[in-house]
């Protein structure tokens, strides 16, 4: 179970957030485990707190009057309660809940988390959800944005599945939430519910600032402008690299007509694009706060990206040397969501790095991830690893 650290609070805050702590252990099941009668709870519903209500008045009037009539319908309705309380009771024992987090996550947006149920038997009017209200409450009071945090399925041949949104808004590797599962089947007398806990964490990336294609934030003082990506004006063909046979439709200027009077084929000079300079995303040419920077670079490599062209990346403790593809930018949005937060110093970034946040070496820079780096890089920089990582 994972709560917040209270190292810094006074003893009542520490003891508070640990009381909590173990109370959410005892209370939680891990993803993937069968729920058992240990972690499955039963509260009644406002619906079933009237029932109760009625089956006591019928049973005082009964004893009051000595109306039989009234004690058969109090002792009926009693048994109907208790057969309802063992039905859904039952309908949640044993059923298993994997949670599995769908494509990518920023800053400010809704994460998908997939969410696959399995059970020996058919289950009916199971519900899934965030937060820790229960009830229909939890989904008529929840706010526009958690619209999607409550879905109801039902289990048939063994198994279903559904997408639930999460609303994240701290970037880095975070923990799962906890879900809940409950359901007030058959009556609605009762609410059998379970808390389920996921070791996994799913990594947010930071908020991509909008209008940051178009929009040049302002330079240190003292350095140039970052570049902003723009697509680029196509520049002419200067580098010969060989001769290609004639095709109908060719520029006549390009013929090579000395080749064709020494060989008698007519062939055409083939030219290529010069390189274009690497293009560097800088942290430090930046100004403006940490998050702000962070978002204006995240929506460069992605509009890097899709452009398809090549990009590298500068950060306190990591350089990233030009590259393009899915690899590149995922080591780029990985460095930006592990980049430490706004409470950590500028030595402490400097001293650490990035490499050593959530061991970002090992999530990241895969085997077979990084690019080889080319001729005449930049002095220090690691071709698609952290600083300091070098090749097994």
């Amino acid at each position: 179970m994972r709560y917040r650290d209270a190292s810094g609070a006074g003893p009542l805050a520490r003891g508070w957030a640990w009381l909590r702590h173990w109370s959410w252990k005892r209370r939680s099941i891990p993803a993937d485990a069968p729920l058992s009668q240990h972690r499955l709870f039963v509260v009644p519903t406002g619906f079933g707190l009237a029932w109760a209500g009625l089956v006591l008045i019928l049973f005082l009037f009964g004893a009051n009057y000595q109306n039989n009539l009234a004690y058969g319908l109090s002792f009926w309705l009693f048994a109907i309660a208790l057969v309802a309380l063992f039905r859904g009771w039952r309908n949640l024992l044993g059923v298993r809940l994997t949670i599995t987090p769908e494509g990518e996550a920023f800053v400010g947006s809704e994460a998908q988390l997939r969410v696959r149920l399995a059970a020996s038997r058919d289950r009916q009017a199971l519900v899934v959800c965030l937060g820790r209200r229960l009830g229909r409450r939890a989904g008529r009071r929840a706010k526009p944005q958690h619209a999607g945090s409550r879905e109801t399925v039902d289990v048939v041949d063994g198994e279903a599945s559904l997408t639930i949104g999460w609303p994240v808004t701290i970037r880095g590797a975070q923990p799962l939430p906890r879900l809940r599962l409950e359901s007030d089947w058959p009556l609605g007398l009762v609410r059998a519910l379970a808390w389920i806990e996921s070791p996994e964490t799913l990594l947010v990336y930071p908020e991509p600032l909008s209008g940051a294609e178009t929009v040049t934030p302002s330079p240190v003082a003292g350095q140039t402008a970052p570049e902003v990506a723009r697509p680029r004006a196509p520049r002419e063909a200067q580098d010969f690299a060989g001769l290609k046979r004639y095709v109908p439709g060719d520029s006549p200027s390009r013929l090579a007509w000395k080749q064709w009077s020494r060989t008698g084929v007519l062939a055409t000079k083939h030219f290529t694009e010069p390189p274009a300079p690497p293009t560097w995303l800088d942290y430090a040419a930046i100004s403006g706060d940490r998050e702000a920077r962070l978002s204006w670079l995240c929506a460069q490599v992605l509009a890097y990206h899709r452009r398809g062209e090549p990009f590298g990346l500068r950060l306190p403790g990591l350089t990233l040397s030009p590259a393009s593809g899915f690899a590149q930018r995922r080591r780029a949005l990985s460095a930006l969501a592990y980049f430490p937060s706004e409470s950590a110093s500028s030595e402490d970034i400097s001293r650490e790095g990035i490499s050593q946040k959530r061991g970002f070496g090992e999530d990241v820079f895969r085997e077979g991830l990084a690019p080889r780096a080319p001729d005449g890089d930049v002095p220090g920089d690691v071709p698609g690893n952290a600083a300091g990582e070098g090749t097994p």
